[in-house]
Protein backbone atom coordinates (compact mmCIF):
# COMPACT_ATOMS: atom_id res chain seq x y z
CA UNK A 1 0.00 0.00 0.00
CA UNK A 2 2.39 2.20 -0.77
CA UNK A 3 2.06 5.47 -2.43
CA UNK A 4 -1.56 5.59 -0.10
CA UNK A 5 -0.60 9.28 0.97
CA UNK A 6 -0.56 11.52 -1.59
CA UNK A 7 0.44 15.42 -1.61
CA UNK A 8 -2.96 17.39 -0.65
CA UNK A 9 -4.33 14.58 1.47
CA UNK A 10 -4.26 14.42 4.89
CA UNK A 11 -4.06 10.52 7.19
CA UNK A 12 -5.67 9.03 9.84
CA UNK A 13 -5.21 5.92 11.96
CA UNK A 14 -8.58 4.21 13.29
CA UNK A 15 -8.07 1.70 15.49
CA UNK A 16 -10.17 -1.79 14.71
CA UNK A 17 -9.68 -5.03 15.97
CA UNK A 18 -10.94 -3.97 19.27
CA UNK A 19 -9.46 -6.26 22.49
CA UNK A 20 -10.13 -6.22 26.18
CA UNK A 21 -9.43 -8.89 28.74
CA UNK A 22 -7.24 -11.56 28.80
CA UNK A 23 -7.49 -11.49 25.03
CA UNK A 24 -5.81 -8.04 24.81
CA UNK A 25 -3.18 -8.89 27.17
CA UNK A 26 -2.39 -12.10 25.22
CA UNK A 27 -2.07 -10.38 21.98
CA UNK A 28 0.06 -7.26 23.07
CA UNK A 29 2.39 -9.30 25.08
CA UNK A 30 2.67 -11.63 21.59
CA UNK A 31 3.09 -8.19 19.42
CA UNK A 32 0.30 -8.61 17.64
CA UNK A 33 -1.73 -5.96 19.12
CA UNK A 34 -0.83 -2.25 20.32
CA UNK A 35 -2.79 -0.96 23.69
CA UNK A 36 -5.37 1.72 23.00
CA UNK A 37 -4.12 5.20 25.03
CA UNK A 38 -2.68 2.70 27.76
CA UNK A 39 -5.41 0.25 27.71
CA UNK A 40 -7.48 -1.54 29.11
CA UNK A 41 -8.51 -2.03 25.48
CA UNK A 42 -6.25 -3.39 22.76
CA UNK A 43 -6.40 -3.36 18.65
CA UNK A 44 -5.18 -5.74 16.62
CA UNK A 45 -5.30 -3.53 13.21
CA UNK A 46 -5.81 -0.18 11.65
CA UNK A 47 -7.45 1.62 9.08
CA UNK A 48 -5.49 3.81 7.66
CA UNK A 49 -7.86 6.51 6.24
CA UNK A 50 -6.73 9.06 3.21
CA UNK A 51 -8.79 12.08 2.36
CA UNK A 52 -8.53 15.28 0.24
CA UNK A 53 -11.95 17.76 0.57
CA UNK A 54 -14.76 15.15 0.50
CA UNK A 55 -12.88 12.09 -1.13
CA UNK A 56 -11.81 9.42 1.40
CA UNK A 57 -9.94 6.33 0.96
CA UNK A 58 -9.40 3.04 3.47
CA UNK A 59 -7.66 0.12 4.27
CA UNK A 60 -6.91 -2.38 6.71
CA UNK A 61 -3.67 -3.58 8.24
CA UNK A 62 -2.61 -5.23 11.15
CA UNK A 63 -0.55 -3.64 13.35
CA UNK A 64 2.77 -5.92 12.60
CA UNK A 65 2.84 -4.73 9.01
CA UNK A 66 2.37 -0.87 9.54
CA UNK A 67 6.08 -0.34 8.86
CA UNK A 68 5.82 -1.48 5.82
CA UNK A 69 3.43 1.65 4.89
CA UNK A 70 4.25 4.65 3.68
CA UNK A 71 3.12 6.19 6.88
CA UNK A 72 4.63 9.66 7.95
CA UNK A 73 5.80 9.87 11.60
CA UNK A 74 4.97 6.70 12.30
CA UNK A 75 6.32 6.19 15.42
CA UNK A 76 4.77 9.66 16.96
CA UNK A 77 1.21 8.86 15.58
CA UNK A 78 1.57 5.31 17.55
CA UNK A 79 2.37 7.47 21.02
CA UNK A 80 0.01 9.35 20.76
CA UNK A 81 -2.54 6.37 19.44
CA UNK A 82 -0.70 3.84 22.19
CA UNK A 83 0.74 5.80 25.12
CA UNK A 84 -0.71 6.42 28.68
CA UNK A 85 -3.02 9.40 29.48
CA UNK A 86 -0.67 10.67 32.45
CA UNK A 87 -3.56 13.07 33.52
CA UNK A 88 -5.91 10.16 34.35
CA UNK A 89 -2.86 8.64 36.41
CA UNK A 90 -3.35 4.59 37.76
CA UNK A 91 -7.17 5.51 38.12
CA UNK A 92 -9.59 2.74 36.62
CA UNK A 93 -10.81 4.18 33.42
CA UNK A 94 -13.78 4.83 32.18
CA UNK A 95 -13.84 7.87 34.92
CA UNK A 96 -17.68 8.84 35.79
CA UNK A 97 -18.11 12.34 35.19
CA UNK A 98 -21.72 13.17 37.09
CA UNK A 99 -23.88 16.09 35.48
CA UNK A 100 -25.18 18.83 37.78
CA UNK A 101 -27.69 20.79 36.65
CA UNK A 102 -28.17 23.97 38.42
CA UNK A 103 -30.58 25.32 35.65
CA UNK A 104 -34.05 25.88 34.98
CA UNK A 105 -33.42 24.44 31.51
CA UNK A 106 -31.58 21.95 30.89
CA UNK A 107 -32.99 19.10 28.42
CA UNK A 108 -33.46 16.51 31.14
CA UNK A 109 -33.24 18.01 34.70
CA UNK A 110 -33.80 21.49 33.95
CA UNK A 111 -35.15 22.71 37.36
CA UNK A 112 -34.54 19.42 39.03
CA UNK A 113 -31.68 21.04 41.20
CA UNK A 114 -32.10 24.65 40.50
CA UNK A 115 -31.49 25.78 44.09
CA UNK A 116 -27.99 25.53 45.17
CA UNK A 117 -29.27 23.43 47.88
CA UNK A 118 -30.57 20.94 45.37
CA UNK A 119 -27.53 20.78 43.32
CA UNK A 120 -25.03 20.69 46.04
CA UNK A 121 -27.53 17.30 47.63
CA UNK A 122 -27.48 16.22 44.25
CA UNK A 123 -23.98 16.31 43.27
CA UNK A 124 -23.22 14.51 46.66
CA UNK A 125 -25.70 12.03 45.92
CA UNK A 126 -23.64 11.32 42.32
CA UNK A 127 -20.29 10.91 43.96
CA UNK A 128 -21.79 8.66 46.62
CA UNK A 129 -22.82 6.39 43.42
CA UNK A 130 -18.93 6.58 41.84
CA UNK A 131 -19.00 9.66 40.13
CA UNK A 132 -15.07 10.99 40.26
CA UNK A 133 -15.86 14.33 39.08
CA UNK A 134 -18.85 16.63 39.29
CA UNK A 135 -19.99 18.60 36.46
CA UNK A 136 -21.34 21.80 37.21
CA UNK A 137 -23.21 23.95 34.93
CA UNK A 138 -25.34 26.74 35.18
CA UNK A 139 -26.16 27.25 31.79
CA UNK A 140 -28.44 25.22 29.23
CA UNK A 141 -26.59 24.59 26.08
CA UNK A 142 -29.46 22.12 24.77
CA UNK A 143 -30.14 23.21 20.79
CA UNK A 144 -32.03 26.22 20.76
CA UNK A 145 -31.24 27.38 24.04
CA UNK A 146 -30.29 31.02 24.67
CA UNK A 147 -27.38 32.45 26.62
CA UNK A 148 -27.10 33.24 30.19
CA UNK A 149 -26.31 36.63 31.36
CA UNK A 150 -22.82 35.89 32.87
CA UNK A 151 -23.78 37.51 36.76
CA UNK A 152 -26.73 34.57 36.94
CA UNK A 153 -24.63 31.85 35.68
CA UNK A 154 -22.11 32.59 38.49
CA UNK A 155 -24.83 32.82 41.04
CA UNK A 156 -26.03 29.57 39.79
CA UNK A 157 -22.67 27.45 40.39
CA UNK A 158 -20.30 29.57 42.40
CA UNK A 159 -21.95 27.95 45.86
CA UNK A 160 -22.23 24.63 44.27
CA UNK A 161 -18.39 24.65 43.47
CA UNK A 162 -17.40 25.73 47.02
CA UNK A 163 -19.28 23.10 48.87
CA UNK A 164 -18.79 20.09 46.46
CA UNK A 165 -15.29 21.29 46.46
CA UNK A 166 -15.03 21.32 50.06
CA UNK A 167 -16.39 18.19 50.59
CA UNK A 168 -13.23 16.67 49.08
CA UNK A 169 -14.60 16.16 45.65
CA UNK A 170 -13.20 16.85 42.07
CA UNK A 171 -15.07 19.17 40.61
CA UNK A 172 -15.36 20.67 37.16
CA UNK A 173 -17.08 23.61 35.81
CA UNK A 174 -19.42 23.24 32.46
CA UNK A 175 -18.98 26.95 31.11
CA UNK A 176 -17.65 28.71 27.80
CA UNK A 177 -17.20 31.95 30.04
CA UNK A 178 -14.19 32.85 31.37
CA UNK A 179 -15.76 34.82 34.11
CA UNK A 180 -17.72 31.73 35.49
CA UNK A 181 -14.95 29.30 35.12
CA UNK A 182 -12.37 32.38 37.75
CA UNK A 183 -14.77 32.17 39.71
CA UNK A 184 -15.70 28.34 39.65
CA UNK A 185 -11.77 27.82 40.04
CA UNK A 186 -11.30 30.19 43.34
CA UNK A 187 -14.22 28.40 45.11
CA UNK A 188 -12.39 24.96 44.21
CA UNK A 189 -12.97 23.41 40.64
CA UNK A 190 -10.08 21.58 39.86
CA UNK A 191 -11.38 21.25 35.69
CA UNK A 192 -12.74 23.42 33.47
CA UNK A 193 -15.26 21.78 30.60
CA UNK A 194 -16.12 24.12 27.53
CA UNK A 195 -18.54 23.27 24.85
CA UNK A 196 -16.61 25.99 22.65
CA UNK A 197 -13.41 24.37 23.09
CA UNK A 198 -12.12 27.78 24.16
CA UNK A 199 -13.60 29.81 21.00
CA UNK A 200 -16.35 31.23 23.06
CA UNK A 201 -14.43 33.84 25.08
CA UNK A 202 -11.11 35.35 24.07
CA UNK A 203 -9.81 35.00 27.35
CA UNK A 204 -10.78 31.82 28.77
CA UNK A 205 -7.41 30.06 27.08
CA UNK A 206 -5.44 32.41 28.46
CA UNK A 207 -7.25 31.85 32.32
CA UNK A 208 -6.82 28.02 31.80
CA UNK A 209 -3.06 28.28 31.16
CA UNK A 210 -2.46 30.41 34.03
CA UNK A 211 -4.43 27.85 36.58
CA UNK A 212 -2.67 25.06 35.11
CA UNK A 213 -5.95 23.32 35.58
CA UNK A 214 -7.25 19.86 33.24
CA UNK A 215 -9.70 21.48 30.21
CA UNK A 216 -11.97 19.30 28.55
CA UNK A 217 -12.37 20.65 24.61
CA UNK A 218 -15.76 19.75 23.88
CA UNK A 219 -16.33 19.83 19.29
CA UNK A 220 -19.12 22.30 18.08
CA UNK A 221 -20.32 23.89 15.48
CA UNK A 222 -21.86 27.62 15.88
CA UNK A 223 -23.68 28.32 19.73
CA UNK A 224 -26.23 25.87 21.10
CA UNK A 225 -29.16 28.52 19.82
CA UNK A 226 -28.81 27.96 16.22
CA UNK A 227 -26.12 24.87 15.88
CA UNK A 228 -28.90 22.63 15.23
CA UNK A 229 -29.53 24.60 11.83
CA UNK A 230 -29.03 21.56 9.30
CA UNK A 231 -25.49 20.69 10.02
CA UNK A 232 -23.31 18.78 7.49
CA UNK A 233 -19.75 17.19 7.24
CA UNK A 234 -18.14 15.71 4.54
CA UNK A 235 -16.74 13.14 6.81
CA UNK A 236 -18.29 13.73 10.58
CA UNK A 237 -15.32 11.54 12.44
CA UNK A 238 -12.93 13.47 10.40
CA UNK A 239 -14.26 16.50 10.54
CA UNK A 240 -14.31 16.77 14.05
CA UNK A 241 -11.04 15.24 14.45
CA UNK A 242 -9.44 18.07 12.39
CA UNK A 243 -11.66 20.74 14.19
CA UNK A 244 -10.73 19.37 17.33
CA UNK A 245 -6.76 19.04 16.36
CA UNK A 246 -7.13 22.58 15.79
CA UNK A 247 -8.51 23.26 19.22
CA UNK A 248 -5.54 21.32 20.72
CA UNK A 249 -3.54 23.46 18.87
CA UNK A 250 -5.13 27.07 19.94
CA UNK A 251 -4.88 25.82 23.40
CA UNK A 252 -1.22 24.77 23.43
CA UNK A 253 -0.16 27.68 21.80
CA UNK A 254 -2.29 29.43 24.58
CA UNK A 255 -0.12 27.89 27.24
CA UNK A 256 -2.05 25.33 27.98
CA UNK A 257 -0.01 21.69 28.17
CA UNK A 258 -1.50 18.87 25.87
CA UNK A 259 -1.34 16.33 28.89
CA UNK A 260 -3.78 18.77 30.53
CA UNK A 261 -5.98 18.40 27.62
CA UNK A 262 -9.05 15.87 27.39
CA UNK A 263 -10.82 15.96 24.04
CA UNK A 264 -15.02 15.56 23.26
CA UNK A 265 -16.78 14.89 19.94
CA UNK A 266 -19.45 17.01 21.16
CA UNK A 267 -22.60 14.04 20.70
CA UNK A 268 -25.62 15.86 19.97
CA UNK A 269 -23.81 19.15 19.55
CA UNK A 270 -24.29 20.54 16.07
CA UNK A 271 -24.73 16.79 14.43
CA UNK A 272 -27.80 14.93 13.45
CA UNK A 273 -28.32 11.48 14.32
CA UNK A 274 -26.78 9.79 11.38
CA UNK A 275 -23.65 11.80 12.28
CA UNK A 276 -23.65 10.90 15.93
CA UNK A 277 -23.65 7.17 15.24
CA UNK A 278 -21.05 7.46 12.92
CA UNK A 279 -18.87 9.40 15.58
CA UNK A 280 -19.19 6.96 17.99
CA UNK A 281 -18.26 4.11 15.67
CA UNK A 282 -15.27 5.57 15.00
CA UNK A 283 -14.72 7.25 18.41
CA UNK A 284 -10.87 5.52 18.53
CA UNK A 285 -10.10 7.54 16.10
CA UNK A 286 -9.30 10.93 18.67
CA UNK A 287 -7.10 8.94 20.68
CA UNK A 288 -4.45 10.15 18.11
CA UNK A 289 -4.73 13.65 19.38
CA UNK A 290 -2.83 12.02 21.78
CA UNK A 291 -5.61 13.56 24.96
CA UNK A 292 -7.65 11.19 26.74
CA UNK A 293 -11.13 10.97 25.30
CA UNK A 294 -14.36 11.86 27.47
CA UNK A 295 -17.53 11.14 25.57
CA UNK A 296 -21.11 12.25 26.91
CA UNK A 297 -24.33 11.04 25.12
CA UNK A 298 -26.55 11.11 28.06
CA UNK A 299 -30.20 11.03 27.71
CA UNK A 300 -29.46 13.11 24.41
CA UNK A 301 -32.22 13.17 22.02
CA UNK A 302 -30.80 11.09 19.52
CA UNK A 303 -31.61 8.06 21.73
CA UNK A 304 -35.48 8.52 21.03
CA UNK A 305 -34.97 9.37 17.30
CA UNK A 306 -33.09 5.90 16.96
CA UNK A 307 -35.54 3.90 19.41
CA UNK A 308 -39.79 4.86 19.43
CA UNK A 309 -39.73 8.90 19.76
CA UNK A 310 -39.24 8.54 23.93
CA UNK A 311 -39.01 11.68 26.19
CA UNK A 312 -35.43 12.21 27.63
CA UNK A 313 -37.37 10.75 30.95
CA UNK A 314 -37.59 7.73 28.85
CA UNK A 315 -33.80 7.03 27.47
CA UNK A 316 -31.35 5.40 30.11
CA UNK A 317 -31.14 2.38 28.32
CA UNK A 318 -30.10 4.02 25.65
CA UNK A 319 -27.83 6.15 27.50
CA UNK A 320 -26.04 2.88 29.05
CA UNK A 321 -26.12 1.19 25.44
CA UNK A 322 -23.68 4.14 24.02
CA UNK A 323 -21.82 4.43 27.16
CA UNK A 324 -20.47 1.23 26.50
CA UNK A 325 -20.20 1.66 22.96
CA UNK A 326 -17.73 4.69 24.11
CA UNK A 327 -15.99 2.65 26.78
CA UNK A 328 -15.47 -0.39 24.07
CA UNK A 329 -13.67 2.12 21.39
CA UNK A 330 -11.83 3.52 24.73
CA UNK A 331 -13.31 6.34 25.96
CA UNK A 332 -11.92 7.27 29.32
CA UNK A 333 -14.34 9.75 30.71
CA UNK A 334 -18.16 9.39 30.76
CA UNK A 335 -20.01 12.64 31.34
CA UNK A 336 -23.38 10.85 32.73
CA UNK A 337 -26.71 12.02 34.64
CA UNK A 338 -27.39 8.55 35.48
CA UNK A 339 -23.92 7.42 37.72
CA UNK A 340 -25.60 4.63 39.52
CA UNK A 341 -27.12 2.70 36.45
CA UNK A 342 -23.98 3.05 34.06
CA UNK A 343 -21.59 2.06 37.27
CA UNK A 344 -23.48 -1.05 37.65
CA UNK A 345 -23.30 -1.63 34.13
CA UNK A 346 -19.57 -1.09 34.17
CA UNK A 347 -19.13 -3.46 36.73
CA UNK A 348 -20.84 -6.08 34.60
CA UNK A 349 -18.70 -5.60 31.80
CA UNK A 350 -15.35 -5.83 34.05
CA UNK A 351 -17.00 -8.73 35.60
CA UNK A 352 -17.08 -10.37 32.08
CA UNK A 353 -13.96 -9.06 31.14
CA UNK A 354 -12.47 -10.79 34.50
CA UNK A 355 -14.00 -14.21 33.69
CA UNK A 356 -12.11 -14.20 30.41
CA UNK A 357 -9.12 -14.76 32.01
Amino acid sequence: MRGLLRSGHRLYLLPRDLLTGEAAEAEVEAGSAHWLAGGPVAFRAVDLITRSGPAVQMARAPVETLADHDIPDLDGRLRRLCGPRPLLGKATVPLLMGIVNATPDSFFDGGHHAGAEAAIAHGRALAAQGAAILDIGGESTRPGAEPVPLDEERRRTEPVVRALAADGHTVSIDSRNAAVMAAALDAGAAWVNDVSGLSHDPAAAALVAARGCPVVLMHMRGEPRTMQAEPRYDCAPLDIYDELEARVLAAEQAGIARDRILVDPGYGFAKTVAHNLQVTSWLAVLHGLGCPVLFGASRKSSIGKLSRGEPASDRLAGSIALALAGVARGAQVLRVHDVAETAQALAVQRALDAAER
